[in-house]
Order: C-alpha cells, then structure tokens, then sequence
C-alpha cells in the first residue's frame, strides 16, 4: 500500500522540517546541524543539490517557499529569519530579519507573496511586508498567545493566517485598520499544538497537538445556512471533527495533501499515519478513516511531514535519526 523510495542522508543531527517548493521540483530540509540541504531529482533518484552549511548559527528549525519558489525563508533558534534568493543556482542571503527575542520556530508566507508571518519562544507573532527589492518590513508585533509559539501558517488564497502555540491554542488573524489583530481563538486542544495544516481550498484547518488528537476546523461565514454565530461578523471557524486514539505520543506535524485531501501525521512514536475523509461525510460532522500506519516510519521521533504539491502520493518526512524519507501513497488513492 505504501513504498519506502529513498532515505536521504546529509545531516549530521536531527532533521526538524521538509519543504517542497509550490512546483514540486525541490525539496528542502533545515536541522540541528545548521544547515539547509536542497534535493532535486536525477533520472529516479533524488539528490543532494545545495548545501548551505552555516545557513544560521545555531538549529534551523523551518523553511518556507515563497509562492513563485524563487525565493524561500528559514527560521532559527539563533533568532533571525533568513531570506534565501534562489533564481539562479548561486543560492544566497539576501536579507535577515531581526527582533525576535528567542528563538524562531516558524515562518510562513502569503499566497500573494507581499507578506511573512513570523513566530517564537518569545511569545510574539511579527507580520512583516515584503517590499521591491528585498526590503522587509515588520508592520505589526502581536504578543498573542501566553506560551512559545511554535507554528504560523497563512491561509492558502486569503492575506489571513493562523498560529499555534504551547498555551494549547490556535488563533487567527487579519488585517485590520493597518494593523494586524487576533480575529478567532480556537480552544479544544488540551496541550501543546504543534502542526497546522489548511486543505486546498482553505475552507477547514487542521491542528495536530501533544495531548495525541487532531482536530479539523471548518470555516463558517456570516449568515450561514448553519446558523453558527458569527461575532462582529468575522468568519468562524468551529472543529467538526476530532481523531483521537490513533496515536501514542505527540503529533508533531501534519500536511494536506492539495491532491488527494489525504493528511499525513507524523508522530513522536516513530510512526507516520494517512487519513482520509470518507466519501460523502457531512461537512458539518465529517468522518474521517485511518488508511495506513507505518509503525516504524524512522528509527526516532518523526518531526516533520510534506505532501509533495505536484506529484500524486509522494510524501517526505524528517526525523530525529538525521534522516530523511520519501514515501509512495499514490496506490491507496
């Protein structure tokens, strides 16, 4: 049901993130090592393309694409966000983003591309524009949750995004009166929520979270045919659905794939899961089946997972044993 393609060795420390490009053609990886290793493929195979060695000075903990894949952004516990220009094979720094107190756990960009999110162990959420020639701007400091943020995700087709956070909460943002302000909390988590995940169309969110449930948020619009109250008429987003007992330690991270609406989790038990929506379920109250389980999916925990977005059922995953591997789902769709 599932092949094991390729383990993709480099690191010499725990692996924290995977990231495809938008085209699905370059898969990037950061860890405790310092370094960021592209991949790109070579007949079957895939290879190790670029290494940036002393990308930062201490753990790289996340990439993120820009929408066009020219350029990408790295978060570090050195506590500065790195831009890499990558429209040439020379890969270089173009600009670092500076003020987190502590360490960067996570950055994301806009889908159009003109905005990052930023967060940390500080507790903050920094939204920075992105101006003409490579000049980044902090417009908007939100001291938003209570606890070490851990992850921001912009919504997929709207200038919204989402953070999660050690306080055990998901929130919500928009711009408002050119700033920038938490519009929705969304509690029901009862410990650390470490991964977020919109699908194609940005109509639901998933969280992933240390007490072992995810948890699958739908969006409600004002005046909906559901009747669900809409405060100050922003959209609401209310969980429709959570999958508990599935897991056995921390849920780390969880991707959706745009493809095939499977999602993948990875897992401080070693394992990586694949969960898919059963046909016609009510998207009020969706059900969702547990197609596959790798039990030893790594030798240690499973820190990060990545629906590639071109390729039908290829999935990358990151691990605490310095490894990296792809995965062939495509057979269970």
């Amino acid at each position: 049901m599932a092949t094991s393609l390729q383990t993709l060795t480099g690191h010499k420390d725990r692996v924290w993130n995977v990231s495809w490009n938008p085209q699905g053609t370059v898969l990037a990886s950061c860890g405790s090592d310092r370094s960021i290793r592209l991949w790109g493929k070579e007949g079957s195979m895939w290879v190790n393309k670029t290494v940036l060695s002393e990308a930062h000075s201490r753990t790289v903990r996340f990439i993120a694409w820009s929408p066009t894949g020219k350029r990408f952004a790295s978060a570090s516990f050195d506590a500065t966000v790195n831009i890499w220009n990558c429209k040439t094979s020379d890969i270089e720094c173009t600009a670092a983003l500076e003020g987190h107190e502590n360490e960067v756990k996570c950055v994301a960009w806009s889908a159009s591309g003109s905005l990052l999110a930023t967060c940390s162990r500080d507790k903050s959420v920094w939204v920075w524009e992105v101006g003409e020639d490579e000049e980044y701007e902090c417009v908007s400091v939100m001291p938003s949750h209570t606890q070490d943020v851990k992850r921001v995700l912009f919504h997929p087709n709207e200038d919204i995004f989402a953070s999660a956070s050690y306080d055990n909460t998901v929130k919500l943002y928009k711009e408002d009166s050119d700033d920038w302000s938490v519009f929705c909390t969304l509690n029901g988590h009862e410990s650390t929520v470490w991964g977020l995940a919109f699908d194609g169309e940005g109509q639901r969110l998933a969280s992933c979270s240390d007490d072992r449930t995810v948890k699958i948020w739908q969006k409600y619009l004002p005046g909906n045919s559901e009747g669900v109250p809409t405060p100050n008429n922003d959209p609401v987003w209310k969980c429709v659905c959570t999958l508990s007992g599935y897991h056995n330690r921390t849920i780390y991270d969880i991707s959706w794939c745009p493809l095939t609406g499977a999602l993948a989790t990875s897992c401080g038990d070693d394992a990586i899961r694949i969960f898919k929506e059963q046909p016609g379920s009510d998207k009020n109250a969706p059900t969702f089946d547990l197609m596959l389980t790798i039990p030893q999916a790594h030798s240690e925990d499973v820190n990060s997972v990545c629906w590639n977005p071109s390729m039908l059922g290829l999935l990358a995953s990151a691990s605490d044993d310095g490894t990296i591997k792809l995965w062939d789902f495509s057979k269970i769709f």
